[in-house]
C-alpha cells in the first residue's frame, strides 16, 4: 500500500486526507482549525493526528505529502495600468492559479490619494503595467514614480511596456522597492501574454508570502512547494474536464468553490461565441479560466453578501428552501458571522441562512465570471456583441467547498450557478450535468495529479455524486 498525505491550509481549516494509490481509494480525511496565527504546522499537526486516530494509518506506508494553501485568504494584488478596463481583465487573468485575488485597479496617471489608497489596502503584490510595447510610456513611468515615493512595501511586478522596464526597475530598486520584472502583460492592442506574469506571481507566493505568513516550517513537511489552492482547484478541474490518455474526463465544467474568505468559479471550455453571427469584442478569452471573488467569501464576506442580496431575498430564499423551518434573520446572522469568521451553524434554520447566503453567493461569482450578450442595431439590422466567455454550452458544473460537504440543500446552492431567464444576457450554462464534490476531494486530485494523473482522476470521479438541479430551485418559480 502506497499512501499520500494531502494537506490543505484553508482560511478557515487544515484538512488533510489519505489515499491509497494503489487502492485508488481515500482511506480518510480529518481537518482543524487553522493556526496561521501561531505556528501554521500546528493545524496540519492536529489534522493529521486526528486521521491516525479515526483511521488507524499506516504512517511508515506514507510515501508521499503535497500540500496547497489559501490561508489568510491568499495573495492581495493592487493593479495600475494605462486603461482601467484592460487593467482589470489583465491582473485577474495574471492571477489565475497563483492564488491571488485582485482588490483594487487603477488607470491612467495615479495621484497621491490613490497612493494612499493602495498603501492602507497593505497588498501583498503591486501589479505595474500600461502601455503596448512601443506603445505609451508615459503614464506607466509617471507611475513608477509615485510608487517609488510612496510607502508600498510588499514586492512590485513590473508587466508593462518592454521599452522603459529596465528604467522602472532602476527607479524602482533605488527608492528600495522589491521589484521583479517580466514580459508585458499586453504586448498589442488584441494580444495578451498572461504566462510570464503568472510565473512571477507564484515566484512571489513563494518567496514572500509564505515566509511571511509563518509557512518556513511547514514546507519543511512536504515533500513538494506548497500550491497556492486555487493552483490545485485548477489541475483539479482541467484534469476532470479533459482527462488523461489513460483515463477519459467528463468535457467542458464549470466548478464553483465557495469559501469563507472567497468564493472562486473556475471553467474548462472552449472558446465559442453565443451564435455563428455574433460579434466578439474586448480582450481574448482564455481556455481554462478562474475568478476569485474576494467580498463573496461567506464568513468574512458575509455582510457584503447580505447588503447585495439584500435581507428579503436571503429570508425568501431559505424559507423557499424549508418552508417547515424556523425563520432566522439574516441582518442578526450575517452581524454574528462578522464577528466570528468560525462560527459554525447551530439549528435548521441557521443551516439554511448559510446555504441562501452561498447560493448568493455563487450567483454573483458566476455572473461575474460569466460573459454577457447585448443587442445593437446597425445597417443591416440587430447585431448580438458578446463580452467574455460563452459558458451557455457547459456541459457539467461541480460544487465544492465546505458548504457542498456538511451544508443542507447543496442543490439549491448549485442551481445559482445556472442561466436564468431572469437574467438573459448573462451567458451562464444552460443544461449541464450536475455533480458534488461531497468529499471535499477537489483540491487533493489536483495535488496529486502533480506526479499521479490517472489515479488521481479516477479516485475524483468515483467520489463525485451526481445530482438533479436547475436554476428554479434558486429563483423560485
Amino acid at each position: 500500500m502506497r499512501i499520500y498525505l494531502l494537506a490543505d491550509f484553508g482560511s478557515t481549516y487544515t484538512k488533510v486526507t489519505a489515499v491509497d494509490l494503489d487502492g485508488e481509494a481515500v482511506l480518510g480525511r480529518a481537518q482543524a482549525p487553522t493556526t496561521v496565527g501561531t505556528d501554521i504546522s500546528l493545524g496540519f499537526e492536529q489534522a493529521r493526528a486526528q486521521l491516525v486516530r479515526e483511521t488507524g494509518l499506516d504512517e511508515a506506508a506514507v510515501c508521499g505529502r503535497f500540500a496547497s494553501s489559501s490561508a489568510a485568504g491568499g495573495l492581495k494584488i493592487a493593479a495600475i495600468g494605462l486603461v482601467p478596463d484592460l487593467t482589470q481583465s489583465a491582473a485577474r487573468r495574471a492571477a489565475l492559479g497563483a492564488g491571488a485575488k485582485v482588490i483594487g485597479t487603477y488607470g491612467y496617471e495615479i495621484d497621491e490619494a490613490i497612493v494612499r489608497e493602495i498603501e492602507e489596502k497593505d497588498c501583498d503584490i503591486v501589479l505595474l503595467c500600461g502601455g503596448t510595447d512601443g506603445g505609451n510610456k508615459n503614464v506607466i513611468l509617471h507611475n513608477a514614480g509615485m510608487l517609488a515615493r510612496s510607502r508600498v512595501a510588499c514586492p512590485i511586478l513590473v508587466c508593462g511596456n518592454r521599452v522603459v522596464s529596465e528604467r522602472i526597475r532602476e527607479t524602482l530598486e533605488q527608492a528600495g522597492k522589491k521589484t521583479y520584472v517580466t514580459k508585458n502583460l499586453l504586448p498589442t492592442v488584441t494580444e495578451m501574454d498572461i504566462e510570464p506574469a503568472q510565473s512571477t506571481i507564484r515566484e512571489i507566493f513563494i518567496e514572500h508570502i509564505i515566509h511571511a505568513k509563518g509557512f518556513d516550517k511547514a514546507k519543511g513537511l512536504f515533500d513538494r512547494p506548497i500550491l497556492p489552492t486555487p493552483k490545485a482547484s485548477l489541475l483539479a478541474a482541467e484534469l476532470l474536464a479533459d482527462g488523461t490518455q489513460n483515463e477519459p474526463g467528463i468535457g467542458s465544467l464549470l466548478v464553483a468553490e465557495v469559501g469563507g474568505a472567497t468564493t472562486n468559479i473556475h471553467s474548462v471550455t472552449g472558446i465559442v461565441p453565443f451564435t455563428w453571427d455574433t460579434v466578439v469584442r474586448g480582450l481574448p478569452e482564455t481556455r481554462v479560466s478562474r475568478t476569485v471573488e474576494g467580498d463573496l467569501g461567506i464568513r468574512y464576506n458575509a455582510r457584503t453578501i447580505f447588503e447585495l442580496a439584500g435581507a428579503e431575498r436571503l429570508s425568501a430564499l431559505s424559507r423557499a428552501m424549508d418552508p417547515a423551518a424556523e425563520a432566522c434573520d439574516p441582518d442578526a446572522y450575517t452581524r454574528r458571522l462578522a464577528g466570528d469568521v468560525s462560527y459554525v451553524p447551530q439549528n435548521r434554520a441557521e443551516s439554511l441562512m448559510d446555504a441562501a447566503l452561498a447560493a448568493c453567493a455563487v450567483d454573483i461569482a458566476t455572473e461575474r465570471h460569466a460573459g454577457t450578450l447585448k443587442t445593437e442595431f446597425s445597417a443591416v439590422g440587430e447585431v448580438h456583441i458578446q463580452y467574455g466567455k460563452n459558458l451557455c454550452p457547459v456541459q457539467n458544473v461541480l460544487g465544492t467547498g465546505g458548504i457542498f460537504k456538511y451544508g443542507v440543500r447543496p442543490e439549491t446552492v448549485l442551481a445559482a450557478a445556472l442561466f436564468s431567464e431572469k437574467a438573459p444576457w448573462s451567458l451562464k450554462p444552460r443544461a449541464p450535468r450536475a455533480y458534488l464534490d461531497a468529499d471535499y476531494l477537489f483540491y487533493a486530485a489536483g495535488l496529486l495529479s502533480q506526479e499521479h494523473p490517472d489515479a488521481a482522476l479516477r479516485i475524483l470521479k468515483k467520489h463525485l455524486i451526481a445530482m438533479e438541479t436547475e436554476r428554479k430551485m434558486y429563483d423560485g418559480n
